[in-house]
């Protein structure tokens, strides 16, 4: 197949319902911890298609919903500062701060910009050598490598004013952490973008130490159907592993450029996840030797105590113990014109997917 309709053939999605209920006898929990197949999943309706015994679960698939909220302060911090341009991705600028937001501070005359590539943030940066440029890098494996891209671009072309601020975060760690808290799952719909940069390896631990498999998956209806099918299979047959449903994608070895990139310009180190704590190794730091470009490093600020909104279950959504329904500030409180929690900003947010699709 080649075309996105055909990954949409009724008829193929007819087979693969089929199948999936023909083999699939045990009740079972399936987690997709993607933003961007939680949204496929609502807007396709897969979960009216399945049979009662699989239950899908959102998981922590969501990098603007699982990042500190005093990340959002400081980058409004660092908005506030006259010499200081912000450039960030459209999701970020509505997320709640503490007491603002950077839409908000935009509104009051802060120099805050989408952009839509890091390219875009580094032209900014030479158009305007009097200023700070600060990027705002946030996002998995995925977008991770085009941050490390342009602080090396930064460093070749002697651009000196640009920034950094590092929130980008890895999946393997949180995946694991809902496993040792007792999450009660049976397998997971292993991210696609994400392993298109990393390779399967890094899901190798999850069947060996833990007994569930990871299935890769695309975002049309026939991949994730066939994803489930495949993570199905192995729960009947008890030979839980790691195996790619988006093979016309993703390859076990995965884009092996993208990772030097990242060994290059980024370091371990512990972060914080919203639901999950502190995980240790799980978020990625600018190296010391391109500290240049970091801008915890190089722009110091003071930063106001950071608080959460009462009522907002954001945490416990993204562990998969609740769902958006069972938010008392869903779709009345809280809506995308009006969010509380990041889980309603995003595009990838389950709050966002549960209201734009399922909201009756």
């Amino acid at each position: 197949m080649k075309y996105i309709d055909e990954y949409r053939d009724k008829e193929l999605v007819g087979k693969l319902v089929d199948q999936i209920k023909k083999v699939s006898k045990k009740p079972i929990a399936l987690m997709e911890v993607c933003g961007g197949h939680t949204m496929s999943i609502q807007k396709f309706g897969i979960p009216t298609l399945l049979p009662d015994t699989i239950k899908l679960i959102s998981g922590p698939g969501c990098p603007v919903c699982v990042s500190d909220r005093k990340y959002i302060d400081q980058a409004i911090a660092y908005a506030r500062l006259n010499d200081v341009i912000i450039t960030t991705y459209g999701d970020l600028i509505r997320v709640p701060g503490s007491t603002s937001s950077l839409d908000e501070e935009k509104a009051k005359g802060a120099d805050v910009r989408i952009v839509y590539s890091i390219l875009d943030a580094l032209k900014i940066a030479k158009d305007n050598g009097n200023k700070k440029i600060v990027f705002l890098g946030i996002g998995f494996e995925t977008t991770a490598p085009s941050s490390a891209a342009g602080i090396i671009k930064a460093q070749m072309a002697g651009i000196r004013n640009f920034y950094v601020f590092s929130t980008h975060k890895i999946m393997p760690p949180a995946m694991e952490a809902l496993i040792d808290e007792g999450v009660k799952l049976d397998g997971y719909i292993a991210p696609g973008h994400v392993t298109t940069i990393t390779g399967t390896g890094i899901y190798e631990n999850i069947p060996k130490k833990f007994g569930l498999g990871c299935v890769v998956s695309g975002f049309e209806p026939v991949d994730l159907l066939k994803a489930i099918l495949m993570l199905v299979n192995q729960i009947e047959n008890s030979n839980p592993k790691v195996e790619i449903a988006y093979t016309r994608v993703v390859k076990p070895e995965g884009n092996i450029k993208a990772q030097q990139m990242l060994e290059e310009v980024f370091e371990l180190r512990d972060d914080w996840w919203r639901g999950l704590g502190v995980l240790s190794k799980s978020g990625l730091k600018v190296r010391e030797k391109y500290a240049d470009f970091d801008a915890e490093v190089q722009i110091h600020v003071e930063v106001e105590p950071t608080r959460e909104d009462k009522g907002c279950i954001c945490g416990e959504i993204l562990k998969g113990l609740k769902n958006p329904k069972d938010c008392r500030l869903f779709a009345k409180i809280c809506t995308p014109n009006n969010p509380v929690g990041p889980c309603m900003v995003s595009n990838e947010g389950s709050c966002h997917a549960y209201y734009k699709y399922n909201r009756d």
